[in-house]
């Protein structure tokens, strides 16, 4: 009886040392940064746009308890070191638990402004926590987008627009950026988004239709695309699950307590439809809690290939 008696407390204190060690490990892996590459296909891509690096960043979640502005900062510092075409930032730049949500924006456009500063092109999409999430504060949303605005970040809301890069001469041949509205906010359109791709009419992308990229916040917007509109889509939202169980990155923390269709990150296989590829970045910032495990800040470098 002792000696089982000395297992048990042996095994009870490696249990409770096993979740001090996690605790304090997550509140330590949110200041390292993954910057992953990936190779992306676009057809049609413009031979100027060949080789040439996109940079995807989201959901910084300004604002909320032990927000992660330091590590949010040093990922403008790698981009900028690293000189992408251009910089995709896919939503809830904001998390709005301050009473002021003047603050968290005002954060927000500080640390950003580097980017603009430098010369790099940047564009944006809202997401859910830039309306407040809920219930959705569509003045709020608009004032985000004002704010981003007004230091030279172009945000897109269900259109479409030529991605003008000072280190690409692409002349008469464009390449498209999609943005779409927030799909918690109800502002998520697909269908007028496409409209504003030159030859866009309607249906399925044909041979001959210009390239294009997609960003949208949430991964659910992704599933309204028609076969083959949406070569590369980018999306954030899911924080890649945020506390994850080693070796099972669809065993998570998101995955338990979210009612979300998509949870994990990277290419999200078997979802949407035909010729259309989403990638789900990480993030940097924090849904509810301020900790991550097995799930480090990610900025995405796509390397743009026509096949």
């Amino acid at each position: 009886m002792v000696k089982i008696s000395k297992i048990l407390k042996s095994s009870i204190l490696g249990f409770f040392g096993i979740i001090v060690f996690l605790a304090i490990w997550g509140l330590v892996e949110p200041y390292f940064i993954d910057v992953e590459q990936k190779i992306a296909v676009i057809p049609n891509l413009p031979p100027a746009w060949e080789g040439k690096r996109i940079a995807q960043l989201t959901d910084f979640q300004v604002g909320m308890w032990f927000d992660n502005t330091n590590t949010i900062r040093r990922s403008i510092d790698t981009l900028i070191e690293k000189r992408p075409a251009a910089v995709l930032i896919s939503g809830d730049f904001i998390y709005h638990s301050l009473p002021n949500a003047s603050e968290e924006i005002g954060k927000v456009t500080e640390i950003i402004q580097p980017l603009i500063q430098e010369n790099i092109p940047t564009y944006a999409v809202l997401g859910n926590h830039d309306y407040s999430h809920k219930p959705p504060k569509k003045e709020l949303g608009e004032q985000v987008k004002t704010a981003l605005e007004k230091i030279g970040v172009s945000v897109l809301q269900n259109e479409a627009v030529e991605i003008n890069s000072p280190t690409v001469k692409s002349g008469n041949e464009p390449l498209y950026l999609v943005g779409i509205g927030s799909h918690i906010a109800k502002n998520d359109d697909v269908t007028k988004a496409l409209k504003g791709v030159s030859n866009y009419s309607g249906g399925v992308r044909s041979a001959n239709s210009p390239p294009r990229i997609v960003m949208m916040h949430n991964p659910k917007s992704f599933a309204a695309f028609p076969p083959n509109t949406a070569p590369l889509a980018v999306a954030g939202h899911t924080h890649g699950g945020q506390i994850r169980i080693p070796f099972t990155p669809q065993w998570s923390w998101i995955s338990l307590v979210k009612n979300e269709e998509i949870y994990g990150d990277g290419w999200i296989k078997n979802y949407g439809n035909e010729g259309n590829n989403l990638y789900v970045n990480r993030g940097i910032g924090f849904s509810d809690i301020p900790i991550r495990i097995n799930c480090r800040p990610e900025i995405t470098l796509f390397t743009l290939r026509s096949k």
